[in-house]
């Protein structure tokens, strides 16, 4: 009897690997899914104490330690590089929390509300750079975790350091290193399966064992070389306005570490309890990254004393020591910051970015599997990291695009619309924030004259070989430069020439069902949005309010 095999091609069909359709508001029009939706009443858990942990987790982030270390590398003293990674990060919070406000109020994901300054199919060009940024960084931070990995193993088997290597020296990688890149991507790969409202318990555990690993090497630097002789007598290697502009270059780079965050922080703030439980970020992390930057000075400082060079990478450092317990332990802190920091930061934000893209076939969870693939193999994080400078240019390359996003987002929701926006309408093609055939043409012109300046300096950084003068100079501080200007332009033009159809009188949230979904302030019509969604679904959604009042 003969038996079909219908199954490989199941596979390969589009239909097989369509999502569950969600019983929600949005996704019945298509251009939403659970993941994309409105954050709904009974998720929205996060405490002013979940955002804190989140921070201090964050904060304890092995690029962190490396940024700060790399500025010693590049000339700087411990007393520069400390004041330009404290003025760095005060900056960079107060745009979170302008940005995380925004998500807290109205409980939507950067890739959907950006819809409403960007325009609906405009917006899409900022989340496919966040998606492309975020697997970047997905890719490093693996890679700094396999060293991790790679020092553990040493420290049980050392002989694991004279294993053959059978890849070229070009290549920045040994096969021991890529053997463990391997694994700690195995090991790390099912704790992106993790839900995004349930990953603070993450945040917690990481953040009460890594400070302590943290403050024992900090007080094994001191104590192998007193401050007096090592930190303290560190001084900077440069004078003049090289010292000037590399002290703004070195600003910039700490900018760019979380301005990624800074535009996508509401995928986060969306769980918030209430607005006010996030407002404690400007406070927590100017604190927390400075003490930990600090920590990173400390220890490379009493590295050049030991060994008699920058070594600001901690886990060449840890390479030295010749006591296996305390290199194994100090390495498995390490895994778990960058564990923590890799979820959180980036695999997230993809994740969330990419439901966007094709909201039909990924969610959440598909999306951060994708990043694991793509991120991390397909873009050889080795090669950025290979020398302090190559990881301070990556830094500064990809803050040209999102000192931009951040400055239009906050003029857009503060300055123009001060908070008035339709949540329904971001979800409509058709509707209010279409502009002009889906393109707010002013975010345009915005980004156009922000990142056209800074493109030279970013070639150069690239290829050195191209000559461009002090056309670099700006591009030391492209993420300044271009929040600042973005941010003018696009006020000045929308204030010139006015989207009328974008204003409305109030905020028309997604927790009231009778708003006028996406219908025009002063028009009439409604949006397909509207016509598609039913007074069941309506039903639902005061259920669910009316269960999370009681609980």
């Amino acid at each position: 009897m003969a038996i079909e095999c219908t199954a490989p091609l199941d596979f390969l069909r589009p239909s097989t690997w369509a999502l569950e359709p969600e019983e929600t508001t949005f996704a019945n029009y298509g251009w939403s899914n659970k993941d994309m939706d409105p954050v709904p009443p009974r998720l929205r858990t996060w405490t002013g104490w979940n955002y804190v942990t989140y921070w201090v987790s964050d904060a304890t982030n092995v690029a962190i330690w490396e940024l700060a270390g790399s500025m010693l590398a590049i000339g700087l003293s411990w007393r520069q590089a400390l004041s330009c990674i404290a003025a760095g990060y005060a900056v960079i919070s107060v745009v979170m929390v302008m940005t995380g406000t925004i998500g807290a109020r109205l409980h939507v994901a950067f890739p959907v509300l950006n819809r409403s300054s960007f325009g609906f199919w405009f917006s899409y060009f900022t989340v496919f750079n966040r998606v492309i940024l975020a697997m970047f960084w997905f890719g490093i931070q693996t890679y700094s975790g396999s060293q991790a990995v790679y020092q553990m193993l040493k420290a049980i088997w050392p002989s694991i350091a004279r294993l053959p290597n059978h890849l070229p020296a070009s290549a920045n990688i040994t096969s021991s290193g890529l053997l463990c890149y391997l694994l700690y991507w195995i090991i790390q790969f099912p704790f992106l399966l993790l839900s995004p409202h349930r990953i603070r318990w993450l945040f917690l555990v990481k953040g009460i064992i890594v400070p302590i690993t943290w403050l024992a090497m900090v007080i094994w630097a001191f104590v192998r070389v007193p401050p007096s002789t090592g930190l303290f007598a560190q001084h900077a290697t440069i004078s003049g306005s090289q010292l000037s502009w590399t002290w703004l270059s070195a600003m910039n780079s700490a900018l760019g570490i979380y301005a990624t965050l800074s535009v996508n922080i509401p995928d986060f703030t969306r769980y918030a309890r209430n607005e006010q439980a996030q407002f404690i970020q400007p406070l927590v992390i100017p604190i927390v990254f400075t003490l930990c930057s600090f920590a990173g000075i400390a220890v490379t400082s009493a590295g050049i004393q030991l060994y008699g060079e920058v070594l600001w990478d901690p886990l060449l450092l840890i390479d030295r020591w010749d006591n296996r317990a305390a290199a194994f332990f100090a390495s498995l802190a390490f895994v778990i910051a960058t564990i923590g920091t890799n979820i959180s930061a980036n695999s997230l934000s993809a994740g969330n970015d990419m439901t966007v893209l094709l909201p039909k076939y990924i969610n959440i969870r598909r999306g951060q599997i994708i990043c694991a693939i793509i991120g991390g193999w397909a873009l050889c994080p080795w090669e950025i990291l290979a020398s302090a400078q190559g990881f301070l240019s990556f830094m500064n390359g990809y803050t040209i695009f999102l000192g931009p996003f951040a400055g239009i987002m906050i003029t857009d929701f503060w300055l123009l619309h001060k908070g008035h926006v339709d949540v329904p309408a971001m979800y409509d093609p058709h509707g209010r924030y279409r502009y002009t055939y889906g393109f707010n043409w002013r975010a345009v012109l915005a980004i156009l004259v922000t990142v056209g300046p800074t493109m030279p300096g970013l070639i150069n950084s690239i290829n050195p070989a191209v000559r461009i003068g002090n056309a670099t100079r700006l591009f030391d501080i492209a993420w300044m430069y271009g929040f600042v200007v973005a941010s003018v332009v696009y006020y000045v033009t929308s204030v010139v020439f006015p989207a009328r159809e974008t204003y409305v009188e109030k905020l028309i949230s997604a927790d009231d069902p009778s708003a006028p979904m996406g219908a025009p302030y002063s028009g009439g019509g409604t949006s397909p949005v509207a016509s598609t969604a039913s007074a069941k679904d309506a039903e639902k959604i005061r259920d669910v309010q009316a269960v999370a009042k009681t609980e």
